[in-house]
């Protein structure tokens, strides 16, 4: 049986920032350069970012425990390489959303595109919506959190971490999967290679219910969501003492 580590304490948005400057930056009057170097000098506090109107790359980098806002829609890659921060989205992210997240939390209160969470490290990414195909590649230790469905290829080559898609899952799920587990709460319209179905424990439905119910998805019946893990025959190592060594 595969199972998943301990729930993260905070869901996306749920911990809270520590007291300090409160300010806003208008996107329409700052460069992303500007934008991002005034984040990083920030030990602490609240930041909204307004006027974002699809940017790419912002709040990327941070290392300080602030909490950034991002008033309207994400371009590409907000919130990524992140440690410790929390950054919300009012509004839809584009592909890349918390791309190479090491901790803290990014939050997207609509849909995100391609490639969410990828390389994830740790921390939590949260979809309130659905999210485009390859959500969760190649994740390595991080927790990504769909409310609505996903694309092709979620969780392709995801080596650890937990990936729960509330809604529906598209065609390979899982393809390639390493250590990583995904739960669904809907329908699954075809499982990749070298992923398989488990029979849920104990521990993956308390898993799913402190996800899930820090992520405010009252939709997701932990009792009832589909386990995805890896098969472990895919990848043969091969040497001269053993000719069909699986992993």
């Amino acid at each position: 049986m595969t199972s998943p580590p301990h729930p993260p304490d905070q869901r996306a948005g749920g911990q809270g920032a520590l007291p300090g400057a409160e300010l806003t930056l208008d996107a329409a009057a700052m460069t992303t350069r500007e934008i991002n170097r005034s984040l990083q000098t920030l030990p602490y506090g609240k930041v909204v970012v307004a006027n974002p109107a699809g940017r790419h790359n912002l709040a990327v980098g941070l290392d300080a425990p602030v909490q950034v806002e991002i008033d309207g829609p994400a371009g590409f890659y907000a919130g990524g390489l992140g440690k410790r921060a929390r950054v919300t989205v009012n509004g839809s992210a584009g592909g890349g959303v918390g791309e190479n997240l090491m901790s803290g939390d990014v939050h997207v209160r609509g849909s995100a595109g391609r490639s969410a969470a990828a390389s994830a490290r740790g921390g939590v990414v949260v979809v309130d919506g659905s999210s485009a195909s390859h959500a969760g590649i190649s994740l390595k230790g991080g927790t990504l959190a769909i409310g609505g469905d996903a694309g092709a290829y979620c969780g392709f080559l995801a080596q650890s971490g937990v990936i729960l898609v509330g809604g529906n899952a598209g065609p390979c799920l899982g393809d390639s999967l390493f250590e990583a587990v995904v739960y669904v709460g809907g329908k699954i319209a075809g499982l990749g290679n070298g992923a398989v179905i488990e029979d849920l424990d104990e521990h993956d439905v308390t898993f799913v219910k402190v996800l899930a119910d820090g992520c405010g998805f009252d939709h997701v019946t932990p009792a009832r969501v589909t386990k995805v893990v890896s098969a472990r025959h895919m990848y043969q190592m091969h040497d001269r003492h053993d000719d069909h060594g699986t992993y």
